[in-house]
């Protein structure tokens, strides 16, 4: 078993940004089988497995802002931010992805996405590897 963490930084209050490639840079090359966990480690980000595109990116954004609106619930007189939580409850904390010969196992169009739901902010992504 092996973990790594990364920083990711924002710069919109929800938007996504592609952290494939610091994923792939977590699994160790001897890894030949096994699974890659990718966890970001806030109640108001989220990680998702989808196709990087910027139209489908920006689909996302639009989705989960028509979805949960911005304003109007209890949470907010704590601190303004309910619809962030409630966004990133949809998404989730992470992924899960099988590794084969020391590279994620994904799919031709398949990438990683942190979905960012308060920022701009600096996030951080852990990656948990085991197998074999």
């Amino acid at each position: 078993m092996s973990q790594s963490t990364f920083s990711v930084e924002t710069d919109a209050r929800l938007t996504t940004v592609d952290v494939t490639d610091r994923v792939a840079a977590a699994v160790p090359d001897d890894l030949e089988s096994g699974t890659a966990t990718a966890f970001v480690r806030h109640t108001t980000a989220g990680l998702a497995v989808q196709e990087n595109e910027s139209r489908l990116r920006g689909d996302l954004e639009t989705f989960l802002r028509d979805l949960v609106p911005d304003e109007g619930h209890a949470h907010d007189r704590l601190d303004g931010n309910a619809d962030s939580h409630l966004r990133a409850t949809l998404v989730g904390p992470d992924v899960t992805i099988p590794v084969e010969d020391g590279e994620p196992a994904l799919g031709t169009w398949q990438s990683v996405l942190l979905i960012e739901c308060d920022g701009p902010r600096t996030r951080s992504v852990s990656v948990t590897t085991v197998g074999e």
